[in-house]
């Protein structure tokens, strides 16, 4: 009889330590996370990541975390949403650090770095080298209450959608684009007047003649937006965005008021998200390449390596003048930049070199 007892006191034990784990604490307390975003959600890999992490967290949490997106301009504008979390307006939002450059240089360089990191290396700096440490630390130095997750990345972009060929940089003077990032600062070097639009802004300002030329993202995405229709020319590789980071920011006592489950069901949930907008976004872009062409009349184009390095050079002038300019742009890059010298010894021995163009 004893032995009885003691076996179903265990499998009682084992039921509710098994209950803890999938239907979470019983008195937690539940979060709701109204999370503004600075991507629309018909956007693959940029707001429809969120969506994606929003559509599963009520289960993970076992119905302890919701996840409500507003759409771009329905609760906060992009631009304010690090103010609007910092300050609690609202508890948490989704964009990428580089919309925040104005306000800390070191911003874009956890965003989209030139000539930078593929996604495989940019992930290994900010999960297991000093880039989370750094990524965070650059907000709470800022003064930001605000606890940051990297939650999603996608590969290269295109570099730029043009209404003509471009043959040397000559052309470029005098231009007026919508350019994201530190991209933003070479075009500017090489003449060309620089304007940072959200999605939904950048087809009615070619459709006006406000801006000449436009990059914005990868060819699925950018066909949704219907730059095609414009403009003609698709130039390739995407030199100033290699790979780009999106962020779940959490309002800091937001945060330190769930529980340890909770917090973690959103920091593995966002690298859940991370990995699935990866392959995701990876997965439907020649099936549009493909389209763009035969369909829509675009010329695929790629970057003679005189321009190449003429955007490179370019870009070593720009991290100099932020480097001597801004302290914390220098500690984040100086660590960037050995990683990546580490992490050559690696790409140098372990990867089939590529086909040049």
């Amino acid at each position: 009889m004893k032995k009885k007892i003691v076996n179903k006191l265990v499998a009682s034990a084992a039921f509710l330590v098994l209950l803890s784990f999938v239907a979470g604490p019983v008195h937690a307390k539940k979060v709701l996370l109204k999370v503004p975003i600075a991507f629309a959600t018909k956007l693959p890999g940029l707001g429809e990541t969120i969506k994606w992490l929003g559509d599963r967290t009520e289960t993970l949490s076992g119905g302890t975390v919701k996840i409500k997106v507003y759409e771009p301009k329905k609760l906060i504008a992009p631009f304010e949403i690090l103010d609007a979390v910092s300050a609690g307006k609202v508890n948490a939002g989704y964009a990428t650090a580089g919309y925040w450059f104005g306000k800390m240089k070191a911003a874009a360089l956890f965003s989209a770095v030139p000539f930078g990191p593929e996604a495989p290396e940019y992930l290994a700096w900010l999960y297991y080298g000093n880039g989370g440490k750094l990524y965070q630390g650059m907000y709470d130095d800022g003064g930001y209450n605000v606890k940051v997750h990297v939650c999603g990345i996608i590969a290269p972009e295109t570099s730029g959608w043009f209404k003509e060929p471009i043959k040397s940089a000559s052309q470029l003077k005098g231009m007026k684009m919508r350019f994201f990032g530190l991209g933003g600062q070479v075009m500017q070097k090489l003449g060309v007047t620089t304007s940072l639009l959200p999605g939904g802004e950048i087809f009615p300002a070619l459709e006006k003649g406000a801006i000449d030329a436009s990059e914005f993202s990868m060819p699925a995405i950018d066909k949704l937006l219907g730059f095609y229709k414009l403009v003609k020319y698709n130039y390739y590789p995407g030199w100033h965005q290699q790979a780009t980071v999106f962020e779940l920011l959490i309002n800091g006592d937001t945060w330190r008021s769930m529980d340890a489950q909770q917090q973690m069901v959103i920091e593995m949930g966002c690298r859940a998200a991370t990995l699935h907008s990866l392959a995701f976004t990876e997965a439907i872009q020649f099936d549009q390449m493909t389209e763009n062409v035969e369909k829509n009349g675009v010329k695929q184009m790629y970057w003679s390596n005189n321009m190449l390095a003429t955007f490179n050079n370019a870009w070593m002038e720009v991290v100099e003048e932020n480097r001597s300019t801004d302290p914390g742009f220098k500690k984040v890059w100086d660590d960037l930049a050995a990683f990546r010298e580490g992490y050559d010894i690696w790409e140098a021995h372990a990867f089939l070199p590529r086909a040049q163009r």
